[in-house]
C-alpha cells in the first residue's frame, strides 16, 4: 500500500455484514472460485492509494476470510450497526473513527461495497483522479440508465391507472432527453472531515463518477447474482482474448 500516513492518506473500507437475508451468505458466496468480498479486497489493493484497507463486518467467518485475501479486520462490529436498517454510511464512519480517533491520520475516506464485485483497480484508480481533481467533498459512482428510459417512468395507482413521474417529458424522444444516473455502491469517495461532519455520502454539491453499468453490478438478489455470474465469465474471456493476441 502505497500512501504515507498524514496529508492525502486514504482509508479504504469494504463494508461486509454477515446476516444478508436475500441471498444468504452472500459476502462468503463463491463467485469465479472465490468469495464475493475478496474481490473489493484485490480490487483495492491492486489500485495502490490506500495506507489501511479495512473490512467491516460482524462475522468472524467473514473476517477470516478478508484477512486471508489481505484487508484488515481491527475489530468486529457492533451489533446496532449490523441490522437492516443502518445507513452503510454510519458503518463507515465508526471504522473511521475507531482506527482515527484523533483526527490526524487520514484526510479521504473510499467506500467500497463487497456487493459489487466487477469493479476493478483501474476503475478505482480512475475515479480518485476524478475526485481530487474536482475538490468535490463526496463522490458517489454512478451507472447509466440504459434501454429502460428512466424519463417515461409511471406509477401504477389504484385499478392500474397510469401516472407518469415526467409528464412533460414522456412525449418527447428518447434521443432529445439528457441521460439520468443511479448511484452503485462501487466506490464512493469522501473527505474525512466531511464523513465525520455529516454522517453520510450524500451532501450538497457531491458529484458522480459514472462507471460502466457491466461493472457497476450491485448484488442485492438472486436474479441480480445470476446477472454478475454472466458478465464475470464475459469479462474473464474477454481478458483472455487480449492476453491471448
Amino acid at each position: 500500500m502505497s500512501t504515507a500516513k498524514g496529508e492525502h492518506a486514504r482509508l479504504a473500507v469494504i463494508p461486509a455484514r454477515g446476516g444478508s437475508k436475500r441471498v444468504p451468505r452472500k459476502n462468503l458466496r463463491e463467485l469465479g472460485g472465490k468469495p464475493l468480498l475478496a474481490y473489493s479486497i484485490i480490487a483495492a489493493r491492486e489500485a495502490g492509494l490506500f495506507h489501511r484497507i479495512v473490512v467491516s463486518t460482524d462475522s468472524t467467518e467473514i473476517a477470516e476470510a478478508a484477512v486471508r485475501y489481505g484487508a484488515e479486520v481491527p475489530f468486529l462490529r457492533d451489533a446496532q450497526l449490523a441490522d437492516d436498517v443502518t445507513p452503510v454510511s454510519e458503518v463507515t464512519l465508526d471504522v473511521l473513527r475507531r482506527i482515527d480517533p484523533g483526527e490526524r491520520n487520514y484526510t479521504q475516506v473510499c467506500q467500497l461495497m463487497a456487493n459489487c464485485p466487477l469493479r476493478t483497480a483501474s476503475d478505482i484508480v480512475s475515479s480518485y483522479e476524478q475526485f481530487a481533481g474536482s475538490g468535490a467533498d463526496a463522490q458517489l459512482s454512478v451507472v447509466r440508465f440504459g434501454w429502460q428510459n428512466p424519463w417515461w417512468a409511471m406509477r401504477r395507482a389504484e385499478h392500474f391507472a397510469l401516472e407518469p413521474l415526467f409528464k412533460d417529458a414522456l412525449t418527447q424522444r428518447s434521443q432529445d432527453l439528457p441521460p439520468l444516473y443511479c448511484p452503485t455502491g462501487a466506490i464512493w469517495w469522501v473527505q474525512a472531515d466531511t464523513l465525520r461532519r455529516q454522517r453520510t455520502y450524500h451532501i450538497a454539491g457531491g458529484t458522480g463518477w459514472e462507471i460502466p453499468w457491466d461493472r457497476g453490478v450491485d448484488i442485492d438478489t438472486e436474479d441480480d447474482w445470476l446477472v454478475a455470474e454472466v458478465l464475470f465469465r464475459m469479462n474473464q474471456a474477454s481478458r483472455a482474448s487480449v492476453s491471448g493476441g
